[in-house]
């Protein structure tokens, strides 16, 4: 008996339901190398008779997999997508995507924007010219602010810290194994830095209901700011990815190896040159430590003021000055914007008589010889925020407690 060749090779024929949104139903039987484009050309002959004479129709539609909710592909096989007999597909007519804007909407949009647009400092000073001067009146709410022992302190702690990390750093260099302490504490830091949670903020987290492990990735997030992190673990509560890991830190970089090698090398036959090249080891240490502790400002806070109409970078200026606080940083650009970033460089008066009790106590004494605490200062210089957490630290909180006092005490008497 003769059998066609067509026929022995023939695919196996499949039977699908096929639905659309308007509720037909119809049974379809096709081989399973059938292409999903020919599928698709056969449903619409069905459900929409002489729709094929238009191409765009081909195009503006779509067949689903029911129970995988997968889009399949017309270049794709019935057996290639995976699909059984007796599986149901939906054939649905895709989303129009949204017209171009005509010129038209494009200028006024850009119209609306511009509206919106703070005004710069001379629209304020030409619409607000002939009203009476009240100079007097934001100094003293100013210096009433001012006047409270928290923020005097805030004010008072960066220089202080400015002109103790010069005093630390003049310590360590005099010590022969400061470059060698110096570096084991800052690769300690180094691993430890996604590790290190302010304790007392997690645990004021956690008694407002939060998990454990979403609280500590909100506050690393969030620089351990309380406020901020329970912002973000409000918004992020639906979120489907809030639970998952942080991304690991980057390896440390090859010159902290080099260092570290050429720290054990043999010394050479000048002492004088030793000490030399051991200072200047150190200056590099110093420098790559300030580097990386770069200020982070609140990216909330620099969307919020650049939407008012400020420049990035006097927003993230006014933001360094006034320890990452939104309102305060609003102040300063609207105002005389003192004191300037430059400013904050400038160490306290190391003759006045707070900067000399603060030296003379025997724990901050001991403490300045510890490599920790001037990373400690360099961090808090520039992340304010990080206070807390040094301050619970066992070997900079006492260094940290003991300057408070003596600042609290000073400022009484």
């Amino acid at each position: 008996m003769f059998v066609q060749e067509e026929k022995i090779f023939a695919g196996k024929v499949l039977r699908l339901h096929v639905c659309t949104m308007e509720g037909a139903e119809w049974l379809e039987e096709v081989p399973e190398d059938t292409t999903v484009e020919k599928l698709k050309e056969r449903c619409l002959k069905h459900c929409l008779p002489g729709s094929l004479e238009d191409p765009k129709t081909m195009t503006h539609h779509k067949l689903i997999h029911a129970t995988s909710e997968k889009v399949l592909t017309d270049t794709k096989t019935v057996l290639e997508e995976n699909i059984q007999d007796r599986d149901v597909l939906l054939l649905i007519k895709k989303r129009a995507p949204p017209p171009l804007p005509k010129m038209a909407d494009v200028s006024a949009e850009e119209k609306r924007k511009q509206e919106q647009k703070a005004p710069d400092k001379d629209a304020i000073l030409k619409a607000t010219a002939n009203l009476p001067s009240r100079n007097a009146d934001r100094t003293v709410a100013h210096h009433n602010m001012r006047d409270f022992p928290f923020l005097q302190f805030q004010t008072e702690l960066r220089k202080i810290l400015v002109s103790l990390i010069e005093v630390a750093q003049k310590l360590l260099a005099l010590n022969p194994d400061a470059v060698e302490l110096f570096k084991k504490a800052n690769a300690m830091l180094d691993e430890d830095e996604e590790d290190r949670v302010d304790e007392i903020a997690l645990r004021q987290l956690t008694e407002m209901g939060f998990p454990e492990s979403r609280a500590v990735k909100a506050l690393r997030l969030n620089h351990m700011s309380v406020t901020q992190a329970m912002e973000w673990l409000i918004e992020h509560a639906d979120d489907p990815a809030v639970d998952a890991p942080l991304p690991g830190q980057t390896p440390s970089e090859a010159t902290a190896e080099a260092g570290a090698a050429s720290a054990e090398a043999t010394a050479g036959p000048s002492s004088e040159a030793e000490g030399e090249e051991a200072k200047d080891e150190l200056t590099e240490i110093f420098k790559k430590i300030r580097r990386k502790r770069e200020f982070r400002p609140d990216p909330r806070a620099v969307i919020a003021l650049m939407e008012m109409g400020f420049d990035e970078k006097e927003v993230v200026d006014a933001l360094r000055v006034n320890n990452n606080q939104q309102n305060a940083a609003c102040e300063w650009l609207l105002g005389d914007r003192k004191p300037s970033p430059e400013d904050l460089d400038k160490g306290i008066d190391t003759n006045s008589p707070l900067f000399q009790a603060i030296l003379e106590n025997p724990v901050v004494q001991l403490g300045l010889t510890n490599p920790k605490t001037l990373l400690a200062f360099e961090d808090m210089l520039e992340n304010p925020l990080n206070s807390t957490q040094w301050m619970n630290d066992p070997e900079t909180g006492p260094v940290m407690l003991q300057i408070s006092r003596i600042f609290q005490t000073l400022n009484r008497t």
